[in-house]
């Protein structure tokens, strides 16, 4: 193991030695696919994995653009090896890791792994804390296409700022020979849309979410800008509250992660479903399914599924829609905009659990529209001819989403 002082970085100078992440072809859209914490936390096996790459086929969650299939907490052994390498747990994943990383390439689907920049991982497995370019090397060895990199088990590790520990596997990573994903898992510490996409392709943006649409306790932080973001706990509406101050640093590879879907969790309705899917993805935050797949209800594959929502998400301009404060009422509805390629996005959520009118004029929202425009409301499918804007009621927590054509 070596120590990191030999390098003599100082963050300054880390950081001017990593090119910006969105140099790689990786991340110039936000990645889908994913992920086995929200649901099974570090209970995952060989059979679930299995399982969720089977679904992934037969729901047509692949054929969707979900390729992605990250194996989080769980996944490794307690301790290293002797010669001090990574290991999987062979109770959970008898046939190693590599074998099933394997199986999956050849079902044209990608893999994921999690490790920590701390000594420890959050389940108290080995982190990368001083192994970093031994991890890249097992990871590149492996076929691991997506490496996901947390925050916690910490310790003496974190006398050293996210940026040197995060960005010291990035070097890792660019040496290892393989193009890897780079996920930061750091809950929006430090206030990363400052700096995170010079080291990750994606980076959180907020503690962990929540399978709560609204009126949680746990989130410490409201905002974007404050000291304690915590790490956990935060509703999807607090985290849709976080990005009204950031969701301008969206740039194509370096995606400020919303952190992973809760579709098919909790008690979510239907429209708290759309509402959290339509924001992930007009938003611009990788798309990653937290749910048991073989649980899913029809609906929650619907959301999941919709073409034109996931058209947003991958468009080609990489813009994020924004928050139109002239437009809304705090606490009661939410007008968002933006642009995608040949037009606009205009969203209209209502925050309320109770219906509510609206009326809206698309010539209000600074987007440069000023007549009647072509406008498609993308989870009805409804093609509305040329309007000037929206009137009409909106159930609790429903989001309409209108794409304008120009």
């Amino acid at each position: 193991m070596y120590h990191h002082n030999v390098f003599g970085l100082t963050l300054a100078s880390l950081l001017l030695l990593n090119p910006v992440a969105g140099k790689s072809p990786l991340g110039q859209t936000p990645q889908m696919g994913w992920n086995s914490w929200n649901t099974f936390k570090s209970n995952i096996n060989a059979s679930v994995v299995e399982t969720t790459v089977q679904l992934f086929e037969s729901l047509g969650l692949k054929d969707a653009g979900y390729d992605y299939i990250v194996l989080d907490e769980g996944w490794s052994d307690y301790s290293r090896t002797a010669d001090g390498y990574l290991q999987p747990n062979l109770t959970s994943f008898p046939n190693g890791i590599k074998a099933l990383i394997d199986d999956i390439h050849a079902k044209g689907l990608k893999v994921g792994l999690y490790g920590d920049s701390g000594i420890l991982t959050c389940g108290f497995r080995p982190g990368s804390w001083g192994y970093e370019e031994r991890d890249a090397q097992t990871l590149a060895g492996w076929g691991v296409d997506y490496w996901k990199y947390d925050n916690c088990g910490g310790f003496q590790a974190m006398t050293e700022p996210p940026q040197v520990r995060f960005g010291v596997m990035q070097k890792a990573l660019e040496l290892s020979g393989r193009e890897i994903l780079y996920s930061l898992c750091e809950w929006g510490y430090q206030f990363p849309w400052h700096w995170g996409g010079n080291i990750g392709h994606s980076y959180r943006m907020s503690g962990d979410i929540t399978a709560k649409f609204t009126n949680e306790t746990d989130c410490a932080c409201k905002t974007a800008y404050c000291l304690n973001t915590g790490y956990a706990g935060c509703s999807v509406l607090s985290i849709i509250r976080k990005m009204r101050e950031i969701s301008q640093y969206q740039t194509p590879g370096h995606w400020m992660d919303m952190d992973m879907l809760e579709i098919g969790n909790g008690d979510m309705t239907l429209y708290q479903q759309q509402t959290h899917f339509a924001f992930w993805a007009a938003l611009k935050s990788p798309l990653i399914i937290g749910a048991d797949l073989s649980k899913l209800s029809n609906d929650s594959v619907a959301v999941l599924k919709n073409k034109d929502i996931i058209a947003l998400n991958q468009d080609s301009l990489g813009q994020a829609a924004h928050y139109i404060e002239a437009a809304s009422k705090e606490g009661s509805w939410q007008v968002w905009a933006g642009q995608v390629q040949g037009g606009y996005v205009v969203l209209l959520l209502n925050e309320k659990s109770y219906p509510q009118s609206l009326s809206i004029s698309f010539a209000d929202l600074g987007l440069g529209i000023n007549g009647p425009v072509k406008a498609t409301e993308l989870w009805s499918h409804k093609a509305l001819g040329k309007v000037d804007g929206y009137k009409g009621v909106l159930q609790p927590y429903q989001t309409l989403v209108f794409r304008l054509q120009v």
